[in-house]
């Protein structure tokens, strides 16, 4: 690659461009609201295709880096505070021991092709099959958090065959094999109609949303799409995850 971006086997070319664009950021040849080269300049001055670049930009909206506007561009984002989530809890566990009910209800328990951001999410080609389930869980009659989680059925291929009103998709992976390495962003989202039904909310309020990605033996097994609403989730108090 060119302009700075050294060869180099050990790292992918979509992490060297994003090392290069990071570190333009931290040094302030970007600053905050700075526009980026577009896709077509980072690809002339990295020497990469297309799709990496995407791939790059993407993985950088994803960590809080960088936002983009649709036929605007890319901007250095504002820094914005972000907690450390090191602990890994089943969310039964913690409603029950608050001196609470715990249930869930499934809404989809199904197969997915992957688009291209779940591809990128993966490291894995347009297409690719992932299991895919959607379970609402409740405090008492409250719902509190809308899971939404993308596996690898190399990873878990019985995921499909699990009753997840019983169980716990948490409990069943970690069965399997416990993750070496875990990505947590945190987002303040407005929810979108689904959501909204699924929460029983009654006027579209701010909801917390976590995602995660979880990796086992270098390869990325799990996405994780939590949603919580605000007036009922604390993230300086309890944490559900």
């Amino acid at each position: 690659m060119a302009t700075g971006i050294a060869e180099t086997q050990a790292i992918t070319r979509y992490e060297q461009v994003k090392q290069y664009i990071t570190a333009r950021i931290k040094r302030g040849e970007w600053k905050v609201g700075q526009r980026l080269p577009s896709e077509s300049e980072l690809v002339e001055i990295t020497g990469v295709s297309r799709m990496t670049v995407h791939r790059a930009l993407r993985e950088l909206m994803t960590e809080g880096m960088v936002t983009r506007a649709q036929g605007v561009g890319t901007f250095v984002a504002r820094p914005a505070p972000r907690a450390e989530l090191l602990q890994l809890h089943d969310i039964a566990d913690d409603i029950i021991a608050s001196g609470h009910t715990h249930r869930s209800r499934v809404i989809t328990l199904d197969t997915a092709r992957a688009d291209v951001d779940l591809a990128m999410s993966f490291d894995q080609r347009p297409g690719s099959k992932l299991f895919h389930s959607v379970i609402v869980h409740y405090e008492d009659d409250t719902p509190l958090q809308v899971e939404e989680r993308y596996v690898s059925p190399h990873f878990a291929p019985d995921y499909l065959n699990q009753d997840f009103s019983i169980a716990h998709p948490h409990r069943h992976l970690y069965h399997i094999a416990g993750p070496d390495e875990i990505e947590h962003v945190i987002f303040a989202i407005t929810p979108s109609q689904e959501l909204q039904h699924l929460l029983e909310l009654e006027t579209p309020e701010a909801c917390l949303q976590l995602v995660r990605r979880t990796w086992v033996q270098d390869r990325i097994v799990m996405k994780g799409i939590f949603t919580y609403p605000g007036s009922r989730y604390s993230l300086g108090g309890r944490q559900y995850m």
